[in-house]
């Protein structure tokens, strides 16, 4: 197979899980927890990595933000051997209860995009692979996190999420909004591969907090310190599983 046109990588380049984080400089921390790592390929949003973690090989790929791009990261990833996807991201809470920290495990989610309808029709569900999602609520009680599990909100339009956005999405019990996830889990469902995603909220759009940073800020609560830290850690557990 020809090298694939926005990853610039080819058969054999990749190995079969690959864990997706959304920002490129994510790739460079999940690989800084992992025994080893190498770069492998790098063009526009896509940043590809090899890492070993506790003797489980993955690639680690960035998908830039929202559905068209996670889709592209998918279609070639696959086309390349990728049989698994764990997409590793942040999220913005939907619920009162949830908060800055948290992490959420996905049961599905809803298609707010416009990525999908271009593949099938919005009434096929966006579900997660049930051993990958089992693998990561497993890591997640293994590493002593508390962990939300059940659906979500996939949105294109950042800053077009109104109060009546927000109200509906509320009212329909999805735990928060994200802006990949329905795309990665359509795509692999369709073409016969696994996907999962954890993401952690740093935002909470019900209660009117803001997007947050991963810092060590000591005004921040204890859970909100270094949560996509602990995110890698969960999803780099759930690997060894996979």
């Amino acid at each position: 197979m020809a090298t694939q046109p926005h990853l610039l990588v080819d058969d054999g380049d990749v190995h079969d899980i690959a864990l997706i984080p959304g920002d490129p400089g994510r790739v460079d921390r999940i690989a800084g927890h992992c025994d080893e790592s190498e770069t492998i390929a790098e063009n526009r949003e896509y940043k590809l990595v090899n890492a070993t973690y506790e003797g489980r090989d993955l690639t680690i790929c960035s998908t830039g933000i929202g559905c068209p791009s996670a889709a592209i990261a998918v279609e070639e990833l696959a086309n390349v051997g990728v049989e698994t996807f764990v997409r590793v991201g942040t999220t913005g809470a939907l619920q009162s209860n949830i908060e800055i920290g948290d992490m959420i495990v996905a049961t599905g989610a809803a298609k707010n995009e416009g990525t999908t309808g271009r593949y099938e029709a919005v009434e096929y569900p966006a579900v997660p692979d049930y051993h990958v999602l089992s693998a990561l609520v497993d890591a997640s009680e293994a590493n002593d996190e508390d962990v939300h599990v059940g659906p979500i909100a996939s949105d294109d339009a950042f800053y077009a999420e109104t109060d009546e956005y927000v109200d509906d999405w509320e009212a329909a019990g999805l735990l928060a909004v994200e802006m990949e996830a329905a795309a990665v889990f359509s795509l692999a469902r369709r073409k016969g591969l696994r996907a999962g995603a954890i993401c952690t909220v740093d935002g909470n759009l019900v209660e009117g907090t803001q997007k947050g940073t991963d810092t060590e800020d000591d005004e921040l609560p204890e859970k909100a310190k270094n949560n996509v830290a602990r995110a890698i850690d969960i999803s780099l557990e759930a690997t060894t599983q996979l």
